[in-house]
């Protein structure tokens, strides 16, 4: 792995160079007066000489810039490879400088840029190869709330079948904390099937409410979606009942078709409306 990547623009996240460590912590490490984590280019996976911190100390030196980070979040970014923190004897994780700064890109490219983590991995790829990442995507590129409908249900359609998740890997999936699950599913959001385990539907509502909460919106915001939801499925009961109670397999395979289509026109309406409407407030 290269360790002497190329030269960063974005300021050093360094130990301060006097004061106590719990005054270095409490100041999230980052060099100079409230300086900004803001990795245009993060730094290499490793940089010796460098202070090693916990992941408690991480946590509060990003903090500030990124309040939604948790320590979950931290240790889900590390099952996916995105940085890999060095162990103690004891097996505890500690991170150097540029872990936190890989971190801190990471976190901005899926705040700022919306960007998945396959495709910020190839962004860290490159640049420990000494190349210039992807450019990234400009505000004027991103697909509007119908187009963002279109890729979910194309998405949710070449989803695995028959997926069962259970809590844990729930949990990880989303990037959620146990305490967000249980207020989604207080909510009626987020459901487990009678195993206790979660379906694919199940899993991408979780990522959508985790998308929407990084917004400020709470389940309990949500609650009219929730409801609007029920009607629709309620209208799609009224269209395919008949076909479902019928005897002949093939009319009710033909129901499930059926109703897999009214749910995908109904989404489609939904975001058509909705980007109208946005629209007209331009």
């Amino acid at each position: 792995m290269n360790t002497n990547p190329p030269s960063s623009s974005l300021g050093a996240v360094t130990p301060a160079s006097s004061g106590s460590q719990a005054d270095r912590v409490g100041r999230g490490v980052v060099a100079g007066p409230r300086q900004p984590l803001r990795p245009d280019r993060p730094a290499g996976r490793r940089r010796g000489g460098d202070e090693l911190l916990s992941i408690g100390a991480v946590l509060a030196a990003l903090r500030d810039d990124f309040p939604e980070v948790t320590i979950s979040k931290i240790r889900f970014l590390e099952a996916e490879g995105l940085v890999e923190p060095q162990r103690t004897p004891s097996g505890y994780r500690k991170f150097s400088p540029a872990d936190v700064e890989r971190l801190a890109y990471v976190l901005r490219m899926q705040r700022d840029h919306y960007l998945p983590l396959r495709v910020i991995r190839e962004h860290l790829d490159a640049i420990e190869r000494g190349e210039n990442p992807p450019a990234l995507p400009s505000a004027d590129a991103r697909p509007g709330p119908l187009e963002e409908a279109d890729r979910e249900l194309v998405a949710s359609a070449d989803g695995p079948s028959g997926v069962r998740l259970g809590r844990a890997e729930l949990l990880a999936a989303a990037e959620a904390g146990e305490r967000e699950l249980a207020e989604w599913e207080a909510y009626g959001l987020v459901t487990p099937g009678p195993d206790g385990g979660y379906d694919g539907e199940a899993l991408q509502v979780a990522r959508l409410v985790a998308e929407l909460g990084r917004y400020g919106l709470e389940p309990r915001h949500l609650r009219a979606m929730k409801a609007a939801a029920d009607r629709e499925i309620a209208l799609v009961d009224q269209v395919v009942a008949p076909l479902r109670r019928h005897r002949n397999p093939q009319t009710r395979a033909h129901a499930e078709a059926t109703a897999r289509e009214l749910a995908t026109l109904s989404v489609r309406l939904h975001a058509a409306m909705v980007q109208a409407g946005l629209r007209t407030r331009g």
